[in-house]
């Protein structure tokens, strides 16, 4: 056992791991292997509808789970506005090393989906299954139109309307560099475990394109796509999470 690990079936309180002088919030759910991960979106934290829904899983299978805030999102410390693509990623394995051993398996939600395919092909030895929701890999190259690519390199940072709340959407330099600098789609993705994506054909952000291209460029050969008619990009209702909780079943289930 690793780290600060709970041995309390319920957390009802958040953890916290220091990773670069930066508090991480954590809540790990201890259980059989494999572990469970959930990675979330963009300025998204890990309370949300799909990770609940997916702790809840695991509480009933009684499989050990663990979700987390990136630094800048949700309860962790530190400023949204100087994280990186890179830096979540570096957080996320240190969290995951600290607090997890033996086999795992990710589930990102939209970035989270781009993270989760960046540790999978740097830890093969532990990651046996992946499920992407609405996996958004490489978004910096096809997220933006050649005006805002511009606009972030004249200014710094882009603000957009936000959907999803009041705020206004905050892109900088600093991430967007980062993430083209770890782009996945215009080659071979080393990844050779199962693979599950679950994509809604409506999705606004993330056109289903994106999906189709990364399954053909994962290397595993056990990939499929769940296309859900009418799905948009948060994939958060009823129906919804069940086709997301069901494939998740059939890679656990798999890897026992």
């Amino acid at each position: 056992m690793r780290g600060n690990r709970l041995s309390a079936s319920v957390m009802t309180e958040p953890h916290y791991l220091d990773f670069a002088g930066t508090r991480l919030a954590y809540r790990y759910r201890d259980g059989a292997s494999p572990t469970l991960v959930f990675l979330p979106g963009y300025a998204s934290d890990m309370d949300g509808t799909k990770a609940l829904a997916v702790d809840a899983f695991a509480e009933a299978r009684g499989n050990a789970m663990l979700r987390f805030d990136y630094s800048g999102t949700g309860l962790s410390g530190g400023r949204f506005e100087d994280r990186t693509l890179g830096g979540w990623l570096d957080q996320s394995l240190a969290v995951i090393d600290a607090l997890t051993d033996g086999p795992l398996i990710l589930i990102g939600s939209s970035m989270g989906g781009w993270l989760a395919l960046l540790i999978a092909r740097q830890s093969p030895e532990r990651v046996v299954g992946l499920v992407g929701i609405a996996a958004a890999p490489d978004f910096t190259a096809w997220g933006y139109s050649a005006e805002e690519k511009a606009a972030l390199r004249a200014d710094g940072r882009l603000e957009q309307p936000n959907p999803y709340g009041d705020a206004p959407q905050l892109t900088t330099l600093g991430f967007w560099r980062s993430g083209e600098s770890l782009r996945l789609l215009d080659a071979p993705i080393p990844v050779d475990c199962p693979v599950r994506l679950v994509h809604g054909d409506a999705d606004a952000d993330v056109p289903v394109d994106i999906a189709n291209r990364t399954v053909r460029q994962l290397r595993s050969a056990d990939v499929q796509l769940t296309i859900i008619k009418g799905g948009e990009h948060r994939l958060s209702q009823g129906h919804e999470i069940a086709a997301i909780l069901r494939v998740l079943a059939e890679i656990v289930e798999t890897t026992e």
